[in-house]
């Protein structure tokens, strides 16, 4: 993002919960020095006034307002308050985002205080934030055995990951809620997910130890009942063979093009958490359902953009990778998805008639690549006895730029 328009410095501040108190002399200097300072309204309200200091907190949107916020005091020293370490799941983050100045002056972070109230190494857990996000991020991270550490928005996100837990198969996870770590109003509750009924305080850590017998692997190939779909899925095997190719990457975007259930972009998100999609598909009752299939498989922020390519992809963000499961023989699709690609990125392209296996071909034979058939057949009966069943031979093509 632009740099135009912003602080010539932005301090930010992590505070306790426990409020000055937890700020080193230092850091009550930086406070008390600021002629602006910066925080939610909660923060502001944890430091002692000072004459003739200007005082903002956070707008909202956040999202929206914040860069009218940079721009009106572009130009001039600014100090901002922030929980803990503000680049854990914190402000300074999103201001470095924005190509703000930002220097950071850190507290203990809330989950280091969880893991010391839980006596948790940092190598034996995973954070996860819903902070102002969906609760389903968690179901990502699950497995038995798995210690998470999940950042809270409110004190409703307690029942709602509880609750969350239990219809996904996890209800035997246990529950610990710290509340106001730090403060001297600090708080600990502890039980399953299936009977959670426990009030929370607005500030809370969940540490969970799941167990259950949940949706659990990062391996390409979920079962394909995992996925609600109306038919138009990509299958199992094929799915796995499509990913071993597409080769998700951290920090990197697909295209999942035509994308039915949606079941490779969701895959290529489960694989990392900075694994991006955005599924693109023309028929709205799919494009909700792919909406579905995210939420439900731990990847709520997959974007579904509803529309028909190739003009359904214009403006959208350049791809690491491409998926096309459907509507490749469409005028202008295949050129417009190998023009969009980054150097160094993947194409791959499912096919199931005469007409896409002869144009796929054509796409070889003039771009190189990889051309596979695959013919998958299950074990089904036959009469009393037992027999092979053959799914429709697919054409693949895999193509590295």
């Amino acid at each position: 993002m632009s740099s135009t328009g912003v602080p010539t410095e932005i301090v930010v501040v992590g505070i306790g919960a426990d409020g000055w108190a937890s700020l080193s002399p230092s850091s009550q200097a930086l406070v008390r020095e600021a002629y602006v300072l910066w925080g939610g309204s909660r923060h502001l309200s944890l430091v002692p006034s000072v004459p003739g200091q200007t005082r903002v907190p956070w707008p909202s949107p956040l999202a929206s307002e914040l860069p009218l916020l940079l721009a009106e005091y572009a130009g001039r020293p600014v100090v901002a308050l922030a929980s803990g370490d503000p680049l854990v799941s914190g402000i300074a983050t999103t201001l470095l985002e924005y190509g703000a100045p930002v220097r950071v002056v850190p507290a203990v972070s809330s989950v280091s205080l969880a893991r010391a109230r839980m006596g948790w190494s940092s190598s034996s857990c995973a954070v996860v934030t819903v902070v102002g996000r969906s609760v389903s991020s968690v179901l990502r991270e699950c497995a038995p055995g798995r210690r998470l550490l999940v950042l809270s928005s409110d004190a409703s996100t307690p029942a709602s990951v509880a609750a969350l837990l239990t219809s996904s198969g996890w209800g035997a996870s246990s529950m610990t809620v710290l509340g106001d770590l730090g403060s001297s109003s600090e708080s600990s509750v502890s039980g399953d997910a299936s009977s959670w009924s426990a009030s929370s305080p607005a500030l809370n850590v969940i540490c969970i130890e799941v167990s259950g017998n949940g949706l659990a692997s990062w391996a390409p190939g979920l079962p394909d009942p995992a996925f609600e779909n109306d038919g138009q899925l990509t299958k199992r095997d094929l799915r796995a063979s499509a990913l071993a190719r597409l080769m998700p990457t951290p920090g990197q975007l697909l295209w999942d093009v035509g994308a039915g259930a949606g079941s490779v972009g969701i895959e290529w998100m489960r694989s990392h958490p900075t694994c991006r999609t955005i599924a693109i598909e023309s028929d709205p009752e799919r494009a909700a359902r792919i909406a579905r299939n995210a939420e439900a498989l731990g990847v709520p922020d997959l974007q579904v953009v509803e529309g028909r390519a190739p003009s359904a992809l214009d403006g959208l963000e350049a791809p690491d990778a491409i998926f096309i499961g459907g509507g490749v023989t469409r005028e202008g699709v295949l050129d417009t998805c190998l023009a969009a690609l980054k150097p160094g990125g993947r194409l791959v392209v499912h096919g199931v008639t005469l007409e896409t296996e002869t144009l796929l071909a054509k796409a070889s034979a003039d771009h190189g690549g990889e051309l596979t058939r695959i013919s998958v057949e299950t074990a089904a009966p036959v009469g009393t006895f037992t027999g092979w069943s053959p799914a429709r031979a697919v054409t693949q093509w895999a193509l590295t730029t």
